[in-house]
């Protein structure tokens, strides 16, 4: 999910899809250990880039 899908969401489908995404990372961690096979990194990036952009909307990251 890029920034840019991000910032044409609701903030209450953002977080609905942080709740999905997280839930997905979890998942992820169990499969990893039966497995091996993962995509945690790009789960977390996700995650990160949706707090990023929650952050800035309230006031926390100057927009630019």
């Amino acid at each position: 999910m890029k920034f840019k899908e991000i910032k044409k969401m609701d903030s209450k489908d953002r977080e609905k899809k942080l709740k999905e995404l997280k839930m997905e990372l979890v998942k992820s961690q169990a499969k990893t250990t039966k497995t091996g096979n993962t995509n945690k990194k790009q789960i977390r990036k996700i995650i990160a880039r949706m707090h990023t952009f929650n952050a800035s909307q309230k006031g926390g990251v100057e927009n630019k």
